[in-house]
This record gives structure tokens, C-alpha cells and sequence, in this order.
């Protein structure tokens, strides 16, 4: 599917987490500015669907459009609960491995805005810290990168 989120083979031997089935990623818009890629997408989510453990290369704002966000951090703790009209800057870095889920009983939508070193991927896949909650999506390996 032309636009969609696609994750790639990985490189490790331990699991990550890609999102769930069904949350789909669709290109809004692109552009190269002083040498970084700023990226619009807006990410949908079917009710009880996760994006996956994952972290970025650079900064991420979200606005939600639609439902709830709930996010956590790799302590498995809430960082914040968003809902329609909330905003939310993402710390970047592969120490500060999050999880977007949506626990409400609707679709979420957002609109996310990477801006990341050219030519790197959105999002890069990490392994579930061992949080209760888990992550139902199929296994790739850490470290896998999630293209732009």
C-alpha cells in the first residue's frame, strides 16, 4: 500500500515490538529542510491497537484528531493521556523508548510530525521492556527501521 507504515527485516536476535495489526500510516506530506526530513502523517488506530515499542531519531509533535492517546514510557509507566485537541512533544533517542496505545472503544487518529536527520527512518522498533501490558504485534527484530 502506497504511503502505509512498513516494517523491514531486522538486525538483532532479541524481539521488538512493530504496531499492531490494522494501524495504518498515511503520508500527508514531505520536506527537506536544512538537512532534515519533516514529515506530516496521520496514523490511524483501531480500538485496543498499539504502535509498537519504538523510539526516534529526532523530534516528534502529535496532535490527536480523534479517541485517546494513552503513551507510556519503557518503565511501563503513563507519561500522559491524550485526548481529541491534545498535543504532545516526543523525547528522541534510543533511551527513551515509548509505546502509543488506544484503550478507548474508537478509532484514534493523528497527526504526527517527525523531523528527522535526512534519510533516517521514523521510528525505529524496540523490545517490550516486560511491561504487564504487552504488545500483541508480530515480533521484529530491536533496532529495525521503520521507513520514512
Amino acid at each position: 500500500m502506497a504511503g502505509a507504515l512498513v516494517v523491514g527485516p531486522g538486525v538483532a536476535s532479541a524481539q521488538a515490538t512493530p504496531p499492531d495489526p490494522g494501524v495504518v500510516s498515511t503520508l500527508v506530506w514531505k520536506k527537506k529542510v536544512w538537512g532534515n526530513d519533516l514529515t506530516l502523517r496521520r496514523i490511524r488506530m483501531p480500538a485496543g491497537t498499539s504502535t509498537g515499542w519504538h523510539y526516534h531519531r529526532g523530534p516528534v509533535a502529535a496532535k490527536v484528531v480523534k479517541g485517546t492517546l494513552s503513551h507510556f514510557d519503557s518503565s511501563c509507566k503513563s507519561d500522559g493521556v491524550y485526548a481529541a485537541g491534545g498535543t504532545l512533544l516526543e523525547q528522541w533517542g534510543s533511551n527513551n523508548v515509548h509505546i502509543g496505545r488506544n484503550l478507548g472503544s474508537g478509532e484514534l487518529v493523528l497527526e504526527v510530525l517527525y523531523a528527522q536527520p535526512s534519510g533516517s527512518p521514523l521510528a525505529v522498533d524496540a523490545p517490550d521492556p516486560g511491561c504487564a501490558f504487552g504488545n500483541p504485534g508480530a515480533a521484529t527484530q530491536p533496532g529495525t527501521a521503520r521507513p520514512s
